[in-house]
């Protein structure tokens, strides 16, 4: 694997802020600072903070611990928090201990958080050029459709619906409108119903399970799911196989190619987005 230090071959380092919190219920000042004086004497009090956590995983990377840092990064994860950053770290970790495949899962995983942060696309597409053999390669459409995160696409989609619902009111109270703003409804009729659409076809194809990464050196597609099955084509580590199916712990995937395969569970990881 190539060396990814040096920004001259396309390689952004660490982020070293934004880490998001937990969703949480605000509760009032009062039960806030009840809740603060009670967990002073409790061994929560003790237990670091994303923040803090966060700082401490870049220093194991500053150290060259990759592995550590992963770790923790990957601690963080567990205990509920998450960001793009943090995954973009995570990412940089795993590729330097060497996990090519786990490395694209994490960047993949910022990608969907921040799909047009030209960090987290610098260092997936460097990532990806490390990968040999089979691999799916979304199409243009489905890269066009992942410019935009889920969230993004419903809340355009939502404009475009209250605008055209906005126009339609203005309408019936000021009827002498109506030949100005027939035009403006009928492009807010299709606004809407594209952005709909759009929405969708984003959700199809950044669904959660849609694409599989290998994550070991090399890995056996099968013709069917069953281990003494002959072997369909082989995946290399960081391989991007689109998921058809699923059978117990098998699934049916399939490469750029359009060769069809069944892959262990265990060997790959799963993530959304084309």
């Amino acid at each position: 694997m190539s060396n990814p230090s040096q920004t001259s071959m396309g390689w952004t380092p660490l982020k070293r802020t934004d880490v998001s919190y937990p969703h949480i219920l605000r509760f009032g000042a009062t039960a806030g600072f009840a809740l603060l004086f009670l967990f002073s004497f409790t061994p929560f009090s003790r237990a670091a903070d994303p923040a803090t956590q966060f700082d401490a995983a870049n220093q194991f990377y500053a150290q060259s611990k990759f592995a550590e840092a992963a770790d923790a990064y990957e601690q963080i994860l567990t205990n509920g928090t998450t960001s793009a950053a943090l995954y973009f770290n995570l990412g940089n970790a795993r590729f330097k201990a060497g996990h090519l495949g786990q490395a694209i899962a994490a960047y993949r995983q910022a990608e969907a958080l921040t799909p047009r942060d030209p960090d987290v696309r610098a260092n997936l597409k460097f990532a990806r050029n490390q990968v040999h053999g089979p691999r799916f390669i979304p199409s243009s459409w489905q890269q066009k459709l992942g410019a935009l995160s889920n969230s993004e696409w419903l809340g355009l989609a939502t404009a475009a619906i209250w605008i055209t619902l906005a126009l339609l009111i203005a309408r019936v109270l000021r009827p002498h409108w109506r030949t100005a703003l027939r035009g403006w409804i009928a492009m807010g009729v299709v606004a809407s119903l594209a952005l709909l659409i759009g929405a969708k076809l984003a959700a199809a194809t950044q669904a959660p399970g849609s694409i599989a990464i290998v994550i070991r050196h090399q890995a056996a597609v099968r013709t069917s799911p069953f281990e003494e099955s002959a072997t369909a084509f082989t995946a290399q580590d960081g391989a991007e196989l689109r998921v058809l199916d699923q059978k117990d712990a098998w699934l049916q995937v399939t490469d750029e190619a359009h060769h069809l395969g069944w892959i262990e569970h265990s060997a790959v990881a799963l993530t959304g987005r084309s």
